[in-house]
């Protein structure tokens, strides 16, 4: 009974590795058999001589089992005489001695996730020392078998430039570019390296033929082994008088060309130096290297650094082989500058999001944030946002949000709504009326079909605000298509805030509902977790389950446990390997003000208010032991305050007094909704001065809106 998958269950890799395993010889005995009519298919001759029929053939294919030894094989071409491929045999007995540990690490990759690895540029060692060229590809072994699928395809010259220009063009991330055009000019050498000029490695613009002296960094070396001390290595900038032998391939009055040196002799000759020798010079063999400019097509061209292929000396290259060489630079030129032009893009929207990340959060509460983009494709750059800073009237604001998409317009879009809110918030605005304003935002930024088209779109981003007061130790928040928060109490179970859904900002295609403010106590201890869906979605399980599940996390953070560690720690056991999305977090526990740094009157709005909120305040003054000084200044702000809303807004008054770290914080609460203003009245006038004379007094004062009224406050520094 036949178990090959159908073609409809069966994946591309699967089937492939089925048609391979068709592809080999049948019959042949795995490692160890005790058939001996096995032996002569699995060790069959290599035909002495080329087959007219079959000089075209150029797969061959090998299977390998769970130990990586040889138990089948098809390498009977002519193109692969002299690999002997035996079976029983290691197939890292087939490589050159520099690439088992990659080759195998690759391998045992491949067995243990199933993941393929296709397509990169190997040499074979055949019996009488040379080397052949490989394109070779490692699959699963197709049901039933067990084991691996190793494909190798002998790289024809014409057919090697095509599949490296493609394979090179896969990546913007620029040592990868660099990385892969190196194991393609392998094909032409034993070592190759390519060297970019400084300015092209940190992404800035190379506008013209450098002058003076060039500095070049490795971006790439190939084969991946152990150097000796002193070899330069990727990462690594090449010593300044190096440039000596590679910039005659890059400075040129004319159109930058590539330079042979033919042995080792004349590469000393032109380093003079054996310590420069020892750092550029591949090993103690005698040498020949091609130094192929990388030029990007303008006017003038541009050079952007060089490729060396170093072989054997007594390998020289041939006219042919330059210009192939040659071909493949300049055909991939341009993928370097691409990647390029990334790294600068990425550089500057990592900038703007490290600057949104939280960074402290003052006396009442501690924060931690983690912020992993998904990879590869957004290569670092996200439309998630997360932020926390302390408001001037001492509470906290917590904010996360996720813009719609990757790349530089997602992370303009983040940072402008992150600014605007966070300016909001210092207005004195609640969190509803913030996300109002942001709604409205985000409807002028974009449209839907402008926006997906650039890869993100400001509509139906989402955003969550929470404003912590570590007086009242109550948290107010709102929230706009955004995952709910997770609460963790000192002295509950753990579990997400209850909060009623609401579309995503600028959705206009649905019910415009007022934005809510859901208010909740959390006690000093509490964390609480904001988050966005990048950590809690799973294909395999539902949002509810997920959000569960960093509830249980986040209910194992111990409160003596330093919060920037456990926030690592609840990532790393909740974010899926294989990221589709941008994975943030942000912890927050309160501290909040000790009962003995607070103390709220309310009192009727009379005209004997003031005097009255002297004598408590002056009262409790005395307890703190605060200055005179600032005593004065204290009882002379909350007179003026009081009046103020006894004289312009009426209704019960709320007076409250706050110890904090650097001074004395005044509120004055009312329920009128005017806001005060500075007026330009004269020192003579009757009315108009008791807002001078508390700018005067303070360091900084305020209104923030409530349900009830409004709050002026004041700080007094002691």
């Amino acid at each position: 009974m036949d178990s090959t998958p159908s073609p409809s269950s069966a994946s591309p890799f699967d089937m492939v590795s089925g048609a391979l395993g068709q592809y080999m010889p049948g019959g042949a005995a795995a490692a160890g058999s005790a058939d001996p009519q096995d032996d002569s298919t699995a060790r069959r001759p290599v035909p002495a001589g080329p087959d007219p029929g079959r000089q075209e053939q150029i797969l061959g294919a090998v299977s390998l089992d769970r130990e990586l030894r040889i138990t089948r094989c098809n390498l009977d071409a002519p193109v692969f005489t002299g690999v002997e491929a035996v079976t029983g045999a290691p197939f890292v007995d087939l490589l050159p001695p520099w690439d088992v540990p990659t080759v195998t690490r690759r391998l045992r990759q491949v067995l243990e996730t199933g993941e393929p690895h296709v397509a990169r540029v190997q040499r074979l060692r055949r019996a009488d020392g040379s080397e052949l060229v490989v394109s070779m590809s490692i699959l699963a072994a197709a049901a039933p078998q067990e084991g691996l699928t190793v494909s190798v395809i002998a790289m024809a010259r014409r057919l090697h430039l095509y599949a490296a220009e493609t394979a090179i063009g896969t990546s913007l991330d620029i040592g990868e570019t660099a990385q892969s055009l190196a194991e393609s000019l392998l094909a032409w050498g034993d070592v190759t390296a390519i060297d970019l000029d400084f300015a092209v490695w940190t992404g800035e613009v190379v506008t013209e033929q450098p002058q003076g002296r060039i500095r070049l960094r490795r971006a790439a070396l190939v084969p991946d082994r152990a150097w000796p001390d002193g070899y330069v290595t990727p990462g690594r900038d090449l010593p300044g008088d190096a440039s000596r032998l590679l910039s005659q391939a890059i400075r040129r009055d004319d159109a930058a060309q590539a330079i042979v040196i033919p042995d080792r002799e004349a590469i000393e000759r032109v380093l003079g130096s054996t310590r420069l020798v020892r750092a550029l010079v591949p090993g103690d063999q005698a040498a020949a290297v091609a130094c192929v400019p990388l030029v990007l097509d303008g006017t003038p061209p541009v050079v952007l650094g060089v490729a060396e292929v170093w072989r054997r000396a007594d390998r020289p290259f041939e006219d042919g082989e330059l210009f192939d060489l040659q071909e493949l630079v300049a055909r991939t030129s341009h993928h370097v500058d691409l990647a390029r032009q990334h790294h600068r893009e990425h550089t500057q929207v990592l900038a703007l999001q490290r600057r949104l990340l939280p960074r402290s959060a003052g006396d009442t509460i501690e924060t931690a944030s983690v912020y992993q983009p998904a990879t590869p494709d957004s290569a670092g750059v996200g439309g998630d946002w997360v932020n926390s800073f302390p408001l001037p009237d001492g509470r906290t604001a917590l904010v996360v949000g996720d813009v719609v998409g990757h790349g530089l317009g997602a992370a303009a879009t983040m940072g402008q709504l992150s600014m605007e809110a966070r300016a909001l918030l210092s207005a004195g605005l609640a969190p509803d009326e913030v996300l109002e304003h942001l709604d409205e935002t985000v409807s002028l930024l974009d449209d839907a079909e402008s926006g997906l088209a650039a890869g993100y779109s400001a509509l139906g981003s989402t955003c969550c605000i929470a404003v912590y007061d570590p007086v009242s130790h109550r948290v107010a928040l709102s929230s706009a298509g955004h995952l709910p928060p997770v609460l963790v109490p000192p002295d509950g179970p753990a579990g997400p805030v209850g909060i009623s859904p609401h579309p995503g900002l600028g959705a206009e295609f649905a019910l415009r509902e007022p934005f809510e403010v859901h208010a909740f106590a959390a006690p000093p201890g509490s964390l609480l977790a904001l988050y966005t869906d990048g950590l809690v979605e799973d294909p395999a399980l539902s949002i509810d389950e997920g959000i569960g599940r960093l509830a249980e996390a986040v209910s194992t953070v111990h409160p003596w446990d330093a919060l920037p560690q456990a926030a690592r720690r609840v990532v790393s056991a909740l974010a899926p390997v294989r990221r589709r999305d941008d994975v943030t977090l942000l912890l927050a526990r309160m501290i909040g003000y000790r009962k003995g740094d607070t103390a709220t009157w309310r009192l009727p709005a009379r005209g004997d208010a003031a005097a009255r909120a002297r004598a408590l305040v002056s009262g409790l003054l005395g307890q703190w032991g605060t200055r005179d000084d600032t005593r004065d200044s204290v009882l002379l702000v909350v007179d003026e305050l009081v009046a103020n809303a006894v004289r312009f807004a009426g209704g019960p008054l709320t007076v409250r007094l706050i110890r904090t770290g650097h001074g004395l914080l005044c509120e004055v609460g009312d329920t009128g909704n005017g806001r005060p203003r500075l007026g330009r009245g004269g020192l003579l006038d009757d009315g108009g001065r008791g807002l001078h004379v508390v700018h005067g007094l303070t360091t900084r004062w305020g209104v923030r809106w409530t349900d009830a009224g409004k709050v002026v406050w004041a700080s007094v520094e002691r």
